[in-house]
């Protein structure tokens, strides 16, 4: 299992989720963490919840919104100040939007769509890299999804971002590899986050549980996955052990991917 002592880890959208899962995991590991969220006060429970647990990681947050890019400098420079370094990014904060055919879609839930989920992931690309470089080394990990990889019915703003995230992630694997930056994406599936959550309830309102059921008979593995199962790969990515790892999008999934569009 890699070790992450004394490295510096962002995390966005660590209040819940795919992100705090990935902090409980990194911390674990000794991780030093900046967390950022827009819930402040959820995030400030996270933090307080994680230094009990590891009493020995340095824990800050900064909170703010992904696409606000004053906001991404901000967490940029706190950790910097905080840590002196940079070692790795998990940029997962996103958000689904609503689900629509494409010619009924709101366009400005798209437009929101569009800024948190592909901007905000520039953003954090655009000033951690020159950090990174700086210090010839660097793992930065970009949030797509099974959205990312294949059309998804009725989501067509979280598919149009996270094709581009992953889009994005090859470009910064050919553009910066030489300075020792590695970047890849995950394709994440139905995991059990409050997001799906609420994805069940758009699709069945009066019985989201059977929407779930429904969809988990479609996977190979007969189920939906766990955020923890996601953050290790994710620890993995970032890690010295992923270092020929690089411009990737690593569906976890349980295999679902294999069988879009035949099902």
């Amino acid at each position: 299992m890699a070790t992450f002592e004394q490295k510096s880890i962002i995390i966005t959208g660590a209040a819940m989720g795919l992100g705090l899962a990935a902090a409980k995991e990194l911390a674990g590991r000794g991780a030093n963490l900046t967390l950022m969220d827009f819930n402040e006060g959820q995030l400030k429970e996270v933090a307080a919840q994680l230094s009990e647990e590891f009493p020995d990681v340095k824990i800050i947050t900064v909170a703010g919104d992904a696409s606000n890019e004053e906001d991404v400098k901000k967490y940029v420079s706190e950790a910097q100040k905080a840590f002196g370094r940079i070692d790795g990014l998990y940029n997962n904060a996103g958000i689904e939007g609503r689900q629509a055919p494409i010619t009924e879609y709101d366009i400005q839930v798209f437009k929101k769509v569009i800024d948190v989920n592909l901007m905000g992931v520039y953003y954090g690309m655009r000033h951690v890299i020159p950090v990174m470089q700086q210090q010839k080394y660097g793992r930065i990990v970009n949030v797509a999804s099974v959205g990312g990889i294949r059309g998804v019915q009725n989501q067509v703003a979280y598919v149009a971002s996270k094709h581009a995230v992953s889009g994005m992630t090859k470009n910064a694997a050919l553009e910066y590899g030489r300075d020792g930056i590695t970047t890849n994406a995950i394709a994440p599936g139905a995991i059990l986050t409050p997001m799906v959550a609420e994805a069940f309830k758009q699709v069945n309102p009066n019985d989201p549980k059977a929407a779930e059921t429904e969809y988990a008979q479609r996977n190979p593995i007969k189920r939906l996955g766990i955020p923890s199962e996601v953050a290790k790969v994710v620890a993995f990515l970032l890690s010295e052990d992923a270092s020929y790892v690089n411009g990737q999008t690593i569906a976890i999934d349980g295999g679902e991917s294999n069988i879009y569009g035949n099902s």
